[in-house]
């Protein structure tokens, strides 16, 4: 263990070097007794300099409730989905394998909010979370088509040498529905049932996927109870996660079409994102506000909801944009 820990320290010391003086730098390298403390899981110096991986999970699970229901407008059922997930998954101390959920809706609905509130609960405060949280937009890091076998190679090394780091990893994937297709398969012997894959225990490990795709199914459905005077808190969760694997695998435009990690059943919650109603978007501007320093203007609070519901064209019922543009439009109203 202490060798692999060493073989770990030393692929990373090329990316840690650079935030040392050259004297430092020498120091660190030459010295016996601080190297032996940077291979020490917990040692103060290791933790000071190398923002070591918090290894006993620190997340509460009541804080981060109360952080979605405070922060989080209109997901009844996104928070009661992650909130059971994140509490099996933290139950046992050795899950058998790591916890794999996808976000779906509309753009706006708050699926890259969520998956930031779980990152900032997840690690302590006062330790830098830039080494532990790694997210992957597929725009900015898988660009061209012509180069998936080259992704395919780089992501399953990245993941591998971050969870060997620190097995409490978090890794998000957002735009998976421009995702090139066969690519996010890449990552499938990680997110199964192993006890380790050599000698890297990945069941610590959280994977999150933001998808716009199925965001018309989410809608579909929760239209259809709106028109039958259903309440939308009534929409059956197992159901709609259901019909949701069913488009996502199917869709062309989605990240998972015809993935393998949807036929052996590795993906352990589809998230669904209810598209934000008038009182929802009123909520996101009564929080821009208060964010941006400025006193609750309920003439502005309608002014800005009202214009931003426009689905359906007759009832418009839903924004179509969710509270994406919020914080621009209090700010050009102020």
């Amino acid at each position: 263990m202490k060798l692999m820990n060493a073989a770990v320290f030393f692929i990373l010391v090329p990316t840690l070097t650079p935030a040392f003086d050259p004297l430092s730098t020498s120091i660190f390298m030459g010295g016996a007794a601080v190297t032996w403390q940077l291979l020490s899981p917990h040692s103060w110096l290791k933790c000071s300099l190398l923002e070591c991986c918090n290894m006993k999970d620190t997340l509460n699970l009541s804080v981060i409730k109360m952080d979605l229901d405070r922060k989080v407008f209109g997901q009844h059922l996104a928070i009661q989905i992650v909130l059971r997930a994140l509490s099996a998954n933290m139950h046992f101390e050795r899950p058998r394998k790591p916890l794999v959920m996808s976000f779906h809706g509309w753009t706006g609905t708050g699926k890259s909010f969520v998956s930031s509130i779980i990152a900032e609960n997840l690690y302590q405060l006062n330790i830098p979370r830039r080494r532990f949280v790694h997210h992957f937009s597929t725009v900015l890091h898988f660009p061209h088509l012509s180069h998936v076998h080259l992704y395919k190679e780089q992501l399953q090394n990245w993941i591998r040498g971050n969870v060997s780091a620190c097995p409490r990893s978090l890794f998000i994937f957002s735009e998976m529905d421009q995702m090139p297709h066969g690519l996010i398969d890449s990552i499938m012997p990680f997110l199964g049932y192993h006890e380790e894959i050599n000698g890297v225990y990945y069941g610590k490990a959280i994977f999150i996927f933001l998808n716009n795709a199925g965001g018309d199914k989410v809608t579909e459905i929760a239209l259809d109870y709106w028109r039958r005077l259903k309440r939308r808190e009534d929409i059956p969760v197992k159901e709609l996660q259901s019909l949701l694997a069913e488009e996502i695998f199917r869709n062309r435009n989605s990240g998972f079409f015809h993935s393998q990690l949807i036929q052996k059943n590795l993906i352990d919650y589809f998230v669904p994102f209810l598209p934000l109603e008038y009182k929802h978007v009123r909520k996101c501007v009564r929080e821009e506000l208060r964010l941006q320093g400025h006193p609750e203007d309920e003439d502005l609070m309608t002014e800005i909801a009202s214009t931003m519901n426009d689905y359906p064209s007759e009832e418009r019922l839903y924004s179509s944009k969710g509270c994406k543009s919020v914080a621009s439009r209090v700010t050009l109203s102020i």
